[in-house]
């Protein structure tokens, strides 16, 4: 069985990750849970992952001890994302399965407040959630409306790239890290020089990149991004907090001004006929009432705010999965084990 052979298979068991490692059994997550999948003998294992690295990534990785991130289409045009490494000095990758097209904010099941974000002109939306969360679909999803509803140049700088676009109203243009630009300061420098009227942003990870997000914003762009924060309050602590600090206000009056949502998600099983999984989400919209605490460095208090702001799209994940719950799409103990504060809700 090649590796095509493989994920193809995988993909028909609705598994989203497969786990290739030398000297252990391959295992796939299939809705949130790791399984065995397909047992190969070392040998075997060792050549599938080395079969998915072009000589030059072979160099890296024998030689150079590098880890790799790249992606890889299969001949029916589905994408995979890979990150092969080592531990205990064996191979090893872990191959996130995508979906073969960008499914839309309506086949998520999302709010309708996301929506609205995505008609947003300029200013900042950030969408964060620990790996395997969901980011990078909720934030293809809301390009693919821009795409469908907007004559405009659309940029993304990707890590890699995940989905590709059917063509719209928009022209998309994808850069991707190590192939189309060294990494994600150098590729937001020269952004503003190239027309954009929407840049996506696969990760703020450091002060330079967030500054150069900030002033891209600032110019009158919309510019989405995604951060590994679990909340709406820690994403704005965690910007600021990446910043020196003598510039950390500076920061937040560009935020405050500049910012027009953060949506917070994380995967949680369904119990309902479709299965899978669904996004709970924390939703906080930049209304006056929330710029004017960021301004004032009143974080600690954004939650009561989303709470009482339902009007607004607003959520806490609390909220949310109170909803599904409602709703008959995630059960009472789900509701439970990934509630806030871990107490049930009315």
């Amino acid at each position: 069985m090649d590796i095509e052979e493989l994920v193809m298979e995988a993909r028909q068991r609705m598994a989203s990750d497969i786990h290739l490692t030398v000297g252990y059994a391959t295992l796939a997550r299939i809705n949130g849970e790791l399984v065995p999948f397909k047992e190969r003998d070392d040998i075997g294992v060792n050549r599938l992952i080395h079969s998915l690295l072009t000589a030059e990534q072979e160099k890296q990785f024998s030689t150079d001890g590098k880890d790799l991130d790249f992606s890889f289409e299969l001949s029916d045009g589905s994408m995979q994302r890979v990150n092969v490494y080592r531990q205990n000095g064996r191979a090893a990758a872990a191959i996130r399965l995508l979906n073969t097209k960008v499914p839309s904010l309506a086949e998520l099941e999302m709010p309708p407040v996301l929506n609205e974000l995505a008609g947003k002109r300029k200013g900042m939306i950030l969408v964060t959630g620990s790996t395997g969360s969901g980011k990078t679909t909720t934030l293809a999803a809301m390009i693919d409306e821009i795409n469908k509803k907007r004559a405009c140049h659309i940029i993304t700088i990707e890590d890699p790239i995940e989905y590709r676009y059917d063509p719209g109203k928009a022209i998309i243009h994808q850069r991707e890290l190590g192939r189309d630009v060294p990494d994600f300061r150098t590729a937001l420098r020269s952004v503003l020089r190239e027309d954009p009227d929407v840049i996506l942003i696969g990760e703020m990870r450091d002060y330079e990149t967030i500054s150069l997000a900030l002033t891209a914003a600032e110019t009158g762009h919309l510019v989405l991004a995604t951060l590994h924060t679990a909340s709406a309050a820690q994403t704005i602590d965690r910007i600021i907090d990446e910043c020196p600090v003598d510039v950390r206000d500076q920061v937040r009056m560009q935020l405050a001004n500049l910012l027009q949502g953060v949506i917070a998600q994380t995967l949680v099983p369904r119990c309902d006929e479709r299965g899978g999984r669904i996004a709970a989400m924390e939703i906080l919209i930049g209304t006056d009432a929330v710029k004017n605490m960021i301004r004032s460095n009143k974080v600690a208090q954004m939650n009561s705010v989303m709470q009482t702001s339902a009007r607004q799209g607003m959520c806490t994940f609390n909220d949310s999965l109170n909803r599904l719950c409602r709703e008959g799409i995630i059960s009472y103990d789900v509701m439970m084990q990934y509630s806030a504060d871990g107490v049930a809700m009315e």
